[in-house]
This record gives structure tokens, sequence and C-alpha cells, in this order.
């Protein structure tokens, strides 16, 4: 350190400050102790009383120092915080609750948490005031904030980061002590920390260019959430559901809407209700999408078979029906027994319902001169999530349906579904070596004579499994 460094530099890293005002009160209480010193000993060496004043000087110069020392401890000599260490560096500070500095130790690894809640207090003023304070006192940022107005108060939903060592119940106790009520709340992650406008574009965006990803939207939009479309005039015939108005309903934890292809769209999250503000922004959604029409991306790919031969893979809708249903007139029997676990008459009935890009997606194998070969399906099924595969008689054990199958297991992955699930039959061997094929822990479930395989995904096995082979090319 050289000499030009000041002494409150000094201080802060740790040296002590010297000061001449103190220097010159030593020095005079040093002259002041030695005449002192100097008269008791001529007190004692010439007067009568000496013994008795050598007494009385011990007794009080214990008293002095007793006191000395208890005014030392109760008024410590110490300077300030701020001139003892060092102070916290941009890399070391971070905020606090409700905006008031913290600590190194609040950005460390492993001490924060990330929740969102949901809690609703009075419409009056100083209200929300009176929560913020609350968990202001638990150490607890407010990171985002949304208001929902309601008829009889106002529904606060926030996104927090809370010490570490603080539970729900902590957070939620506070929040009930200033007046909060009907609080829910559950750990959140960094997707959270987009803002709710930027979220709300991002899912329009992607239901613009894909009509099967509106339940997905939805699903993001509102969270855990089950979602069902039921077709205007059911498949099977009889009688569909009871019609909603254009402008939908809400009744408390269930919204239902007028889906885009006719029907209804019914939303349901029993562990909490929708506000007006969710089911306004559902509508919205479900309005882009029926305004749009049916539309999928037209991307396709070129693979070459382990033969020798091409195919082409690409997403169908409504508007291959014709070929779909020509496929399924040159399929056996028993293939199509295999997939429809039906009637084998009934099989072409089900197409236009598979085909729509409302209830899922599609893949399709084409051949060079344009016929289907075959079509993998993946379906949207309430909050889970069905694959199924049909593949013409001679063009069967190819590799194609194993293809198709991990694209649309790739395709899962992608939109968030925690697993898979295929109904086939235990003779169905095809079917259970491409899912087998998969490289997923599978859970299997025998029903009737009825093979119920689950594959649990794991994002980084799926998409590895799922991704073109070297041989593909994109036109």
């Amino acid at each position: 350190m050289t000499p030009e460094i000041s002494d409150v530099t000094r201080a802060k890293h740790g040296r002590p400050v010297h000061h001449w005002r103190r220097d010159l009160v030593d020095l005079a209480a040093l002259f002041t102790a030695v005449a002192v010193a100097d008269g008791v000993a001529n007190l004692v060496g010439h007067g009568p009383d000496g013994p008795a004043l050598l007494v009385i000087s011990a007794l009080a110069l214990a008293a002095t120092a007793g006191f000395h020392t208890w005014w030392a401890r109760r008024h410590g000599h110490a300077p300030p915080a701020d001139d003892t260490g060092p102070r916290p560096t941009a890399e070391t500070r971070s905020a606090g609750p409700a905006g008031q500095p913290g600590t190194a130790a609040d950005d460390m690894p492993g001490t924060a948490a990330l929740w969102r809640m949901r809690t609703t207090v009075k419409d009056e003023p100083g209200s929300l005031a009176a929560l913020c304070a609350a968990l202001a006192g638990q150490r607890v940022d407010i990171l985002s904030l949304q208001t929902h107005p309601l008829a009889d108060g106002t529904v606060d939903e926030f996104l927090l980061r809370a010490p570490g060592a603080l539970a729900a119940a902590g957070i939620t106790r506070a929040v009930a002590l200033a007046g909060g009520r009907s609080t829910w709340i559950e750990r959140a992650d960094a997707h959270d920390l987009v803002d709710a406008p930027t979220r709300v574009l991002g899912l329009a965006a992607r239901t613009a260019l894909d009509a099967a990803e509106l339940p997905l939207a939805l699903r993001q939009l509102l969270g855990r959430c089950t979602i069902r479309s039921l077709p205007g005039t059911p498949v099977g015939g009889g009688r569909g559901p009871e019609p909603v108005p254009v402008e939908g309903v809400l009744e408390d934890t269930v919204m239902r809407l007028r889906a885009p292809e006719g029907g209804v769209l019914t939303v349901e999250r029993p562990y909490l209700p929708f506000t007006p503000t969710e089911f306004a922004r559902a509508r919205a959604l479900v309005e882009l999408d029926s305004r749009l029409g049916p539309r999928i991306p037209r991307g396709q790919d070129v693979l070459t078979l382990p033969e020798g031969s091409d195919i082409t893979v690409r997403r169908v809708d409504t508007g291959d029906l014709a070929a779909a249903k020509a496929m399924h007139e040159r399929c056996s029997p028993r293939t199509l027994g295999m997939r429809y676990h039906g009637p084998v008459g009934d099989a072409s009935r089900y197409l236009n319902h598979l085909l729509s890009p409302r209830f899922g997606r599609t893949l399709a194998a084409q051949t060079a001169s344009g016929r289907l070969v075959g079509l993998g399906h993946l379906l949207w099924d309430g909050d889970e999530t069905e694959v199924a595969l049909l593949v013409e008689d001679d063009w069967q054990q190819r590799g194609i349906g194993a293809e198709l199958l991990g694209r649309l297991v790739a395709m899962a992955v992608e939109a968030g579904c925690a697993s898979v699930y295929a109904v086939t039959q235990a003779s169905n061997t095809g079917m259970v070596a491409a899912m087998r094929g998969l490289g997923l822990p599978l859970d299997y479930q025998i029903e009737e004579g009825t093979l119920v395989i689950t594959a649990r995904l794991d994002t980084a096995s799926a998409v590895s499994r799922a991704r073109l082979g070297d041989t593909a090319h994109r036109d």
C-alpha cells in the first residue's frame, strides 16, 4: 500500500485510523497520572497517615478501573460498520424485500426460492400496502404483481423470491395476518420470470402458426388444467354437447368456450378458480385460432430407408382425408383391427377427427408418387397425450413406424408433455417393439386383452431418439 492512501482507505481494508486529537488526550492523561502519583508518594512517605492514604488510594484506583471497564463495554469505540470492512460491490449486493438492499448470501445458490402466489384482498385503499409490508417483514422480494378485480375484492397474483429457509406455510401465514384470504401458493421456476404480456404474445404467435398448438397454449397460459374438446357431432353418432354462447361461460373452476371447429372446448382447474382476466385471455386465444382457420406447418423431410427407398415425412390435416381413406382401403382387416380395436368398417369414420389439428398432430409417410403409406397421431387427451400408428401392410417392417413414433415423441417433449401412452394389443409386436425402441422408461398395463404402454418422457433421450438421421434432408 502506498503512502498516498488515506486513513479512510486504510479503515476500509481493516487497518486502524489514528487521529491527532486522541493522541493529545492520551498524552495529557499520562502527565496527569504522573503528577497524581508523585503527590500520593509524598503524602505516604512524609505524612503521619501514610498507610491509611495508601489503602484509600488503592480502593479509589480499583473503583476507577471498574467504572472504566463498565463504560467501555457499554460505549464501545469501534467505528461504524461502513468503516470497518469492505463494502458490498455490484457482484455481492442484491435486492432485498420490497426494494431493500440485500446481502451477498441472498444471491448464493440454494439460498432463495421462487414462488407463485395468489390471494384475495379487500378492494380498499391500503390493503395491498399491508400485504407488501407483511411480505417485506419475511424478507420476501416481490418480482412481479398482477391484479384481477372481482366483484367482492381483488385477486393479487405475485411472483416472489423468498429465503430458502422460509416455507410456504410461513409465507401464507404472514399473508393471512395481513388480510389475505383464499391464498394459493406453489413453487415457480425461471420461466415464470417472463412478464404476462410477453408470455401471452408468445402463445398467440405459436397458435397462429399451428392450430394444434391451441390446447398447449391454453395449458401454459392457465397452468395445470384439463382441456377437452367435444365435437358438435360425436363420431359414434348421438347427441352432442350443449351449445355455449359466443362469449363463453365461466363457472368458478370451469370455463366453456365455443370450439373453433364447432362443439365445446372445456377447461377445468379444480384446485384454483379462474379469474375474469384469465377467462378473457383464454377466450382471445380461442377467437384468434377460430379466425385463422385450420393450418399446419408445411415443412417436410425426405428419408432414405435401409433398403434404399426414399419416403417423405410431413404434417397432414383434413385436406389429406381422401389420401388417408385410400390408404385405409389398402390395409388388411387385421392391420386395421390392431389399430382401432373395433369394427373394421368404422375406421374411416374416425379419420376426420384424427386428422384435425384441433385434436393433435398427425404425421404421414408418403412415397415419391404421393401415396400415403403410414400415419402417426399425437392426440391431446385431456391432460394426457396418446400416440397411435398405422402402417400399410406392404410397408411394414421397414422402420417407418419407428420413425414416425420417434418424431411424435419429440413433438410431445417440445410441447412439455410428461408422458405419452399407446393403446394396442399384446399381439401387436410391431407397436411394442417401436415403443421399446424409444429408449425411454416404460410402464405396461393390461386390461381385458388391451395393452397400454406409457412412456415417461426424458427430454434428452427422446430428442436423441427422434432426431433426424444423417440421410435425411429438409425440402
